[in-house]
């Protein structure tokens, strides 16, 4: 049954109940995957989730507000998410981003309003991890900063949303949940709702298969900096992608009408293995592997253009 269109005051309260979609696995077709397509939140990718919640409770216990302005560290979806939410709450924005992040991920979080600090290209997230830092610890009074890859609230979010929104759909028949980790809260949140229910569910995180890899806004934990919020016992099996991989995968699945980011090429590739592995077995399985983003988030857009000629 499709459900109704609904009415909502503020873009806040369009996160969340995103669909999935089914993706065929030819070589196991009594596997079902389905690609849950967090796409679709207003902010174009998952990260809305754990930056809404973030926001939200520090509205609520007094962190945020009171002229402050919201800083954080970002490999560029979770920037996209604070920016949207900022310009619809009033609330200022900066962010310290990678230089080389994808140039769309910059120009829509300026769309928003936001400032834009860059640090090192070749340090990665770690290295605006350790940007931000030095920037709150110099300008305390001026900055709240919810700190994504320590703060509670973000796999909180997936606890209290993704997950039971995944339970509700197909919480019957579910067997295997697959999600890549950057700041694991998409992961963390999730599985340990998923571990809660009365049949076993098995939960595969996905990660880069080294420290030099194309797999933008996900961490090879080995040679990271470990976010605090993760945990290695929660995912009960850890898949290794490469590179090459997750991007054959997004291509591939753009030609059959499904355009996501590399990182969200990993999460499928991943979950077509696992299909694999069920089918080689006998066993059937259903397995709900998450899309982080869409593919445009990837190119180089046209440069907005204020000049008009009448």
């Amino acid at each position: 049954m499709k459900s109704r269109a609904r009415r909502i005051e503020s873009v806040l309260d369009a996160v969340g109940n995103t669909p999935m979609v089914r993706i065929p696995v030819p070589s196991a077709p009594d596997v079902t995957v389905y690609a849950k397509l967090e796409s679709a939140n207003p902010g174009g990718s998952v990260k809305d989730r754990a930056a809404r919640r973030m926001i939200l409770d520090a509205l609520a216990d007094g962190r945020l507000g009171r002229g402050r302005t919201l800083i954080d560290s970002t490999s560029g979806n979770t920037g996209v998410a604070y920016s949207m939410f900022g310009a619809a709450l009033g609330i200022p924005v900066e962010l310290v981003m990678p230089e080389n992040v994808s140039r769309a991920r910059k120009d829509i979080a300026k769309a928003f309003g936001t400032k834009i600090i860059f640090s090192d290209p070749l340090e990665g997230s770690d290295g605006a991890i350790r940007d931000v830092r030095l920037i709150v610890d110099a300008n305390k009074d001026k900055y709240f900063y919810p700190d994504q890859y320590a703060n509670p609230s973000n796999p909180q979010a997936h606890y209290e949303g993704t997950a039971v929104e995944i339970l509700r759909d197909v919480g019957d028949v579910l067997t295997h949940f697959v999600a890549g980790v950057g700041t694991s809260g998409t992961m963390m949140g999730t599985a340990r709702r998923l571990h809660e229910h009365t049949r076993k569910i098995t939960c595969v995180a996905v990660q880069p298969d080294s420290s030099m890899h194309g797999l933008e806004g996900l961490k090879h934990m080995e040679s990271s900096l470990v976010p605090q919020i993760y945990d290695p016992k929660v995912p009960d099996e850890t898949m290794f992608i490469r590179t090459e991989d997750g991007w054959d995968m997004a291509d591939a699945l753009a030609l059959r009408g499904l355009h996501v980011g590399h990182s969200s090429g990993a999460n499928i590739f991943a979950a077509m293995k696992v299909a694999e592995r069920l089918a080689s077995e006998g066993k059937p399985g259903c397995i709900v592997c998450i899309v982080a983003d869409r593919g445009d988030r990837y190119f180089a857009p046209m440069k907005w253009d204020k000049s008009y000629v009448w």
